[in-house]
């Protein structure tokens, strides 16, 4: 027992460190850009951990018990996932925010009522467009949004609202199991040692995820208060996201092998 308390805590901070890693942060900072509160934020981390954690669990307990072999091109393809993830986040955010910086002039008023650009919520699909208050005025209808059917349909369900942090951490780890299973096989000979070192790399996952959304929630949540402040947060979201997303296919894609034919 004395020997396996110094894995375990191994495993704890080496799972809140992995939560630390450049894709987990720039992935979960597009999806913290849609929410104002700390609370909201924390849950977001939660999720995303748990998620994490459920696959590494599933994938690492079938390597250790059963001797699964993870075979490169398929470990490859599984970190590329990662890559185009992320793009398609940084895309989701930038689309609904050029529009804040093109409209200079937004914040003129007219003869009708003081038309302005901020970012606004119709149920789950938060946009910007230049609108009216006083009297109420939107250039297109609340339903006529891209998410509007879900919205209607699941937007009082909190797990729908959940669903995108946790099918962003299972795909990521499904990217990371390998390499997280290869060291359980080199720290712990029990397999029974072995899964409650997942399972406790899994809990210090989610405890640093939910730290590190916490702390990105601080700066929006000042942004919600300071609109133009908020767009160029979600911008700077936004263009992280694509680019890291594009410079991980390339190192997958090239520099692993994963498209030449060559992959290591």
């Amino acid at each position: 027992m004395t020997s396996l308390l110094p894995v375990l805590a191994l495993g704890f901070f080496l799972g809140m460190r992995h939560a630390t890693d450049a894709d987990h942060v720039i992935a979960v900072s597009t999806i913290v850009t849609r929410y104002r509160t700390a609370r909201s934020a924390a849950a977001i981390g939660i999720v995303w951990g748990i998620g994490h954690s459920i696959t590494i669990l599933l994938v690492g307990t079938g390597i250790v018990l059963f001797g699964w072999v993870i075979p490169t091109r398929l470990g490859l393809s599984m970190e590329l996932a990662v890559g185009i993830m992320l793009v398609v986040l940084g895309l989701a955010n930038l689309r609904d925010i050029f529009q804040l910086f093109d409209r200079r002039g937004s914040d003129s008023a007219d003869e009708g009522g003081h038309i302005h650009s901020h970012t606004h919520q119709h149920g789950d699909y938060v946009h910007t467009h230049p609108h009216r208050h006083d009297p109420e005025s939107h250039p297109h209808k609340p339903e006529q949004t891209p998410v509007a059917w879900l919205d209607r349909h699941l937007g009082n369900l909190r797990a729908y609202r959940l669903s995108r942090p946790l099918l962003v951490g299972i795909v990521h780890g499904l990217a990371g199991s390998a390499a997280v299973a290869l060291l359980v096989l080199a720290a712990v000979s029990n397999p029974r040692w072995a899964i409650l070192y997942l399972l406790i790399f899994g809990l210090g996952t989610i405890l640093g995820m939910m730290l590190i959304t916490l702390a990105i929630a601080v700066p929006f949540a000042y942004g919600g208060r300071q609109p133009r402040f908020a767009g160029r947060l979600r911008l700077a979201a936004g263009l992280i996201s694509v680019g890291f997303g594009f410079f991980v296919i390339y190192q997958i894609g090239f520099a692993q092998g994963l498209f030449t034919g060559l992959p290591h």
